[in-house]
């Protein structure tokens, strides 16, 4: 019963975050640009990076707006990256944005005292030590969030799948791509500061990853993206008593990705 409650937080902000990132994650996947989330989330945490040595505590709202800040430009970078015709895929331009902003963040955390301990939280979260008023924080955001891409779902949806019919409908394709990016990235900047960067990562991409091998309708790859974050996450929380919460999770869905891969495999084309 103890281990019950313990549970109860970590297990309710897995909930939250499971449900937005699984929709967020097949729309990345339809777009190609399998790490604009991890591009996003390391732009976050060099704004955290550059707020802890300011001063502020990680966890205030000085340090939440300034990471907002860095990720909403990063969101307006990559929109502005989206060039069809140029012939270079924007994958690259987002995969040295994370580089460059990986190195950032340890140049800056090299000048803060304790900085190496900071890292290793931002990298790995501290999902197991999550607040009431944190679940509660990202909860309203994301149901916000979820509010916008519901009453923009055709031109988001349109973009995503159908990028080339939208651009000879003269859909203004950079504009929604900075609303979507922006909206993920307020979404990203809330994660890490709960999960970290290689969690939210995890969230994003393997459920909607394993579901795109099974499924093709959207509706039915995010149900079970959401079912099997859900799961993985409970039982990796079970199984992390005496170990770390987030790395014991994307381990668990490492796994799970490895196993429905062979099970794709033997079972052949569709």
């Amino acid at each position: 019963m103890e281990s019950l409650h313990y549970m109860l937080l970590p297990a309710a902000a897995c909930f939250v975050l499971a449900g937005i990132h699984a929709y967020l994650g097949i729309h990345v996947l339809a777009r190609n640009v399998i790490f604009v989330d991890l591009a996003l989330a390391q732009i976050s945490a060099l704004g955290y990076a550059v707020a802890f040595l300011q001063g502020y505590d990680p966890h205030s709202i000085q340090a939440y707006a300034l990471s907002l800040a860095f990720t909403v430009g990063g969101a307006a970078l990559f929109a502005l990256s989206r060039m069809r015709k140029s012939g270079q895929p924007q994958e690259a331009f987002i995969g040295v944005i994370f580089v460059v902003a990986g190195a950032a963040a340890v140049l800056v955390l090299d000048k803060a005292p304790h900085g190496a301990e900071h890292l290793k939280e931002l990298l790995e979260g501290s999902i197991v030590w999550v607040r009431s008023g944190e679940v509660i924080k990202i909860a309203a955001i994301y149901a916000a969030i979820s509010l916008i891409h519901f009453a923009f779902r055709r031109p988001f949806f349109e973009i995503t799948f159908q990028p080339d019919e939208a651009g000879r409908r003269g859909l203004r394709i950079r504009w929604w791509d900075f609303l979507f990016y922006a909206t993920f990235g307020i979404v990203v900047t809330s994660s890490v500061q709960v999960a970290g960067v290689l969690l939210v990562f995890t969230f994003l991409i393997v459920p909607a990853l394993i579901s795109s091998l099974f499924f093709d309708r959207f509706r039915t790859r995010l149900l079970f993206g959401w079912s099997l974050s859900f799961a993985l996450s409970l039982l990796g929380l079970w199984l992390s008593y005496d170990r770390p919460s987030g790395p014991m999770i994307i381990t668990l869905m490492g796994a799970a990705l490895l196993a429905a891969a062979i099970v794709r495999q033997r079972r052949g084309p569709a």
